[in-house]
Parts: structure tokens; C-alpha cells; sequence
């Protein structure tokens, strides 16, 4: 029950993501930033300095950095270690106790550590909507689009996406800056978002249209 050991794969390059069937036009003036799940916990599952996760933590290191330039606000999702079983819920019949609070366990990976104007959000269930107030910080912030980078791209970041959608918000699925059990699970998640939820996209576009705004 507890997380695999992640084997190394390679991230999917621009030709081999899935077009979307929405046409959403991006905005940075409406948009916001999700670092999901990037703990030590879950980032140790993989082969470190390999890809996925390796390109993955470069990327969203660069997607952060075009969004506070943008002026888009960032916001993190972060497990609390040492849940109690009530608190935890089915997850506990899928994936064990989960994380502590140890240092291995509960921070955010140093690369990633959150500055001061970030925003921190707890999270309780796969979706990062689920038991806490990131819609209302992002409503309270004129936001109504959502970019998506961590990790696991076919379990939280895919129904953060599916239940933004269903909040009206607008997710923006960052195909090279989130990393996932395999590629096929990968694949999995950025066809499903492309089809029925949101727009997968390579870093590049995404920081070119964070640019756009930042040059005008």
C-alpha cells in the first residue's frame, strides 16, 4: 500500500501532446500557478537526477519563475504528516498511513521551498479543491484559470483539472512540468485532460504566453 518505486522514463516532447478539444486562450491576468504535491515524500518515489523528475523540478522551477514576473499568483498544495485515519479517509485503504512529519517526509522539496507570497494550501484528498479554500483564494484573486505542475499527473493533478472544470475554472495541464508513475499513466492523464477537462501544453508555450503579458 505504500508508493512504488518510480522507474525512469522520458517526459513527452510538444509533437506527442494530445490537442485538446477546448480552444481556451490563456490569460495571465486571470490566472494562477499550482505546484502540487511536490514533497519529499512523494518526490522520493522516483530515481533522482532522471527524468521524469529531474526535467520536471527544472521546468516548474522556470514556469514559477515567468509566473511571479507575470505577476500570477502561486499557490502549493502540501500534505500534513501524521493523519489520523478519520482524516485520511479511503486513501488509507489505497496508499497506507501515508507520510509523516519527519523532514524526509512533509516539506516541500528545497528546490521548490515556497517563498513568502506563495501560498500554501492543505491538502486532503486527490483534488487540490477538495476540504480546502483554494477556490475561494482564487476567486478573491479575479482567477478563473489554473496552470497545473507536480505530481501524480494520472491521480491529483488529473482531478484537480477535472474538478476546476467543474468549478468553471479553466485548467492549463503543463505536460512536461508534472512526472507520474509510468509514462503510460502519464499519456493516460494528458489524453483524458485533453479530451473531457482543460488544455494539456508543453512549459515552453506556457512561459511564452506568461511572457507575452510580462513584455507588453
Amino acid at each position: 500500500m505504500r508508493l512504488p518505486k518510480i522507474a525512469s522514463y522520458e517526459l513527452p516532447f510538444v509533437a506527442q501532446i494530445p490537442p485538446a478539444r477546448a480552444k481556451w486562450a490563456f490569460d495571465p491576468d486571470r490566472a494562477a500557478l499550482l505546484i502540487h504535491d511536490m514533497q519529499n515524500y512523494f518526490v522520493s518515489a522516483f530515481e533522482p537526477d532522471a527524468s521524469p523528475i529531474a526535467p520536471v523540478i527544472a521546468n516548474i522551477v522556470s514556469l514559477k519563475a515567468a509566473a511571479v514576473t507575470a505577476g500570477v499568483p502561486v499557490f502549493y498544495t502540501a500534505q500534513n504528516g501524521n493523519q489520523d485515519r478519520r482524516d485520511r479517509g479511503l486513501q488509507a485503504d489505497l496508499w497506507g498511513p501515508g507520510m509523516t512529519t519527519t523532514p524526509e517526509h512533509q516539506p516541500i522539496i528545497d528546490l521548490l521551498r515556497p517563498a513568502a507570497d506563495d501560498i500554501v494550501v492543505v491538502k486532503h484528498r486527490y483534488s487540490a479543491f477538495q476540504q480546502s479554500n483554494l477556490a475561494h483564494l482564487m476567486r478573491v484573486r479575479g482567477r478563473d484559470q489554473i496552470v497545473i505542475s507536480g505530481i501524480y499527473a494520472h491521480i491529483g493533478c488529473l482531478m484537480t483539472a477535472g474538478e476546476a472544470f467543474q468549478r468553471d475554472i479553466k485548467p492549463f495541464f503543463v505536460a512536461d512540468a508534472m512526472a507520474d508513475f509510468s509514462r503510460e499513466q502519464h499519456d493516460l492523464a494528458l489524453s483524458y485532460v485533453a479530451a473531457t477537462c482543460g488544455i494539456p501544453l508543453s512549459v515552453v508555450a506556457l512561459i511564452r504566453a506568461m511572457n507575452g503579458r510580462a513584455d507588453a
